[in-house]
């Protein structure tokens, strides 16, 4: 069977990368894809981005499902246009994409439903939120409201920095219509991980836990970034919190949902603050894979994906199991010049796998921000890469990652050296 993966991103490599793994599947369309998604086997590119044209060329080339990557186009309904054709496909409704679409929707849900999450107070005027946050002091987490990929969120340690942020996004419109209102919440003290789910509507199956890094600098310092690392799984998420998570986040959001008349289906991603004492609170849902998370986690996997997200669309995802590598996944992201501010492109890449990934390897490279000319492959976007390793423990994963980093060269490549830190502190 063809298959079609929206997106163009790491994530999307990872996910088309797996699902090439099985073995009914012939070949898997990246829609638009990059220079990575170019050279995998049985992967192939497709130049297109708007919804119904997508839609025309799965109808067309009889594509079994679609799998969606990017937030963008779910909040743009693409999940209601191909159900409309009677096309199958993996993700949430438009409704449903509000979880994130909308960080004041997120976040009177989660009051509504009584999910554990920090508090907050919403605004469009500026004047207020300055009150608001003289008010409240310095240490709150202004947020978009809107999707800003990844960019749109300020944890302000002072109040210069929140008035800064507030001023940015509801005077200055340095966010556009994502930051034409604002969300500051309290700030949430612990540690972060990231928990996924696909849900079908009704029942949800788990993947494996992650967490991101998502300052630019060692030992999260710098500006907030899309991620510059993640590994799975993370210590942080012990079987007793995972029980917690499904039991006080998931299963009251999928529930809520349903009861809101807003069914939701495809990936799940809460965000989370785990506190010293082991309690988890939402930071954030998503409505699709996290990514640098999907890399490691879809390097651990060892079940025939496609057939768990045919399980997931025809809502009998209660049938569905993973196997899990038992080894741990850690994956590096090797950003751009310039990132996250005004990332530079153009800029060579060599030493990268000829061939694509092995998936016997135990260092695997996904590709981001790439695109190919002239046979060669160029840095697109801000996060250009995710080398990603396996291993026995995270100091042995964290190894092998960046030996395979080693090797890669492009002008103005920028790291960080301590992803993993946290897990391997709890180690000690």
């Amino acid at each position: 069977m063809n298959l079609l993966v929206v997106g163009s991103g790491g994530r999307e490599h990872a996910l088309a990368w797996r699902l090439a793994q099985s073995e009914r599947v012939t070949k898997v369309w990246v829609a638009p894809g990059n220079g990575g998604t170019a050279h995998e086997p049985k992967l192939q590119n497709l130049p297109l981005t708007e919804i119904d044209s997508l839609a025309e060329f799965a109808r067309r080339e009889q594509v079994a499902f679609t799998v969606v990557g990017p937030e963008a186009p779910l909040a743009a309904g693409i999940v209601d246009a191909f159900r409309d054709k009677g096309l199958r496909i993996f993700g949430p409704t438009k409704a449903a994409a509000q979880l994130e679409s909308s960080k004041d929707f997120a976040k009177a849900f989660m009051k509504r439903h009584g999910i554990p999450t920090a508090g907050y107070q919403t605004f469009t005027d500026a004047a207020a939120a300055h009150a608001y946050v003289d008010g409240r002091g310095a240490r709150v987490v202004i947020k978009a409201d809107g999707l800003a990929a990844g960019k749109g969120v300020v944890v302000a340690t002072s109040l210069e920095e929140a008035h800064a942020a507030i001023d940015a996004m509801l005077i200055d419109n340095r966010m556009g219509s994502a930051g034409a209102r604002v969300v500051i919440e309290d700030f949430l003290e612990g540690e972060e991980a990231s928990f996924i789910v696909l849900v079908d509507g009704r029942n949800v199956l788990a993947l494996a836990s992650s967490q991101d890094h998502k300052r630019l600098l060692d030992g999260d310092e710098g500006p907030n970034t899309g991620g510059m690392g993640a590994y799975s799984p993370a210590p942080v998420v012990t079987p007793e919190i995972h029980a917690k998570v499904m039991r006080e986040i998931i299963m009251p959001t999928v529930n809520g949902m349903a009861r809101d008349g807003i069914p939701f289906t495809g990936f799940l991603y809460a965000g989370l603050m785990i506190d010293a004492a082991g309690q988890p609170r939402t930071l954030e849902f998503n409505c699709r894979m996290g990514d640098p998370e999907t890399q490691p986690i879809m390097a651990r996997i060892r079940s025939d994906l496609a057939a768990v997200f045919e399980k997931a669309i025809d809502g009998r995802l209660d049938e569905a199991e993973i196997t899990w590598d038992r080894r741990t996944a850690l994956g590096v992201v090797l950003a751009a010049h310039n990132y996250p501010e005004e990332p530079r492109k153009g800029d060579a890449i060599t030493g990268l796998p000829a061939n694509g990934n092995d998936p016997e390897s135990d260092c695997l490279v996904f590709h981001a921000g790439t695109t190919e000319s002239d046979g060669r492959v160029l840095t697109s976007g801000g996060r250009v890469l995710c080398v990603t390793g396996l291993g026995d423990s995270v100091k042995i994963a964290q190894a092998r990652a960046y030996q395979g980093i080693d090797s890669i060269r492009f002008e103005g490549m920028q790291y960080r050296r301590d992803i993993g830190h946290r897990a391997l502190a709890r180690k000690r």
